[in-house]
């Protein structure tokens, strides 16, 4: 298995509309949760989500490319800066 460390930023004004994608989003995270090692939201300096963090396990890039394809915030235009870098997972 490989993991990857996804770091994707919000779009600048999507706190409204990634709240509104957000239960479609978790939906997702719990049919793939197999795949998710931990993930969460990314907060500003006043606490508001402004992006998300996920560490996810797969087979090979092209099965997080299908995971991502299928990804509610990617979709749905909420996040606008995506990277996507592989890591080798030590602690769980």
């Amino acid at each position: 298995m490989m993991q990857f460390v996804i770091t994707a930023y919000d779009g600048e004004g999507r706190l409204e509309k990634r709240m509104e994608v957000r239960p479609r989003h978790l939906e997702g995270m719990e049919r793939i949760r197999e795949h998710v090692v931990c993930a969460g939201g990314l907060l500003d300096d006043e606490g508001k989500m402004k992006g998300s963090l996920l560490v996810m396990e797969f087979q090979n890039r092209e099965e997080l490319d299908e995971y991502l394809a299928q990804e509610p915030y990617l979709v749905e235009h909420v996040w606008e800066k995506i990277e996507v870098e592989r890591m080798n997972v030590v602690y769980r």
